[in-house]
């Protein structure tokens, strides 16, 4: 008789799975942490034109955007016709006196003087329209303006 006895093969120690609540959490808490929600939904067609001096914005919540080009396949019933979109809807040239005190009063007072106006401008989009955005923003004392272009040059596209 052996005095040791030879261990039977094929029992597999079970996985322990302790940590795994902790590490799906973890995840879970990152993601949420990480993740920015889109602010709008894009309810036109907004092919930017491309520049090859641009500049990155330092402090992105101190921007507000007005988008401006046709309305895209989804939002066809609003016909054909370059339109501006403030926040979520379409809105006309009258309602931007509006929509930039809004955005004002929604800042702190100290910081209203660093807002910048961003105007993002389909590339197909008439120059009257811009125009008229231009001159609304001077009726309300909106003066810094920034257009938001892709980086690449102007006629090569590359």
């Amino acid at each position: 008789m052996s005095k040791f006895k030879k261990k039977k093969s094929g029992d597999m120690p079970a996985v322990n799975t302790a940590s795994l609540p902790d590490i799906v959490f973890m995840l879970l808490f990152f993601f949420m942490v990480a993740t920015v929600m889109r602010q709008n939904t894009l309810m036109i067609d907004n092919n930017l034109p491309f520049a090859d001096q641009v500049e990155k914005l330092d402090k992105k919540d101190l921007v507000m955007y007005i988008y401006a080009g046709k309305p895209s396949q989804n939002y066809k019933q609003y016909g054909t016709e370059a339109k501006i979109q403030l926040n979520d809807k379409f809105a006309d040239v009258k309602d931007i006196a509006a929509f930039i005190a809004a955005e004002r009063a929604s800042k702190r007072e100290e910081l209203i003087p660093f807002l910048t106006t961003a105007l993002k401008v389909d590339s197909d989009a008439n120059m009257g329209l811009i125009g008229d955005i231009k001159q609304e923003l001077r009726k309300v004392n909106a003066l810094k303006i920034n257009y938001t272009t892709k980086k690449g040059s102007v006629f090569g596209r590359n």
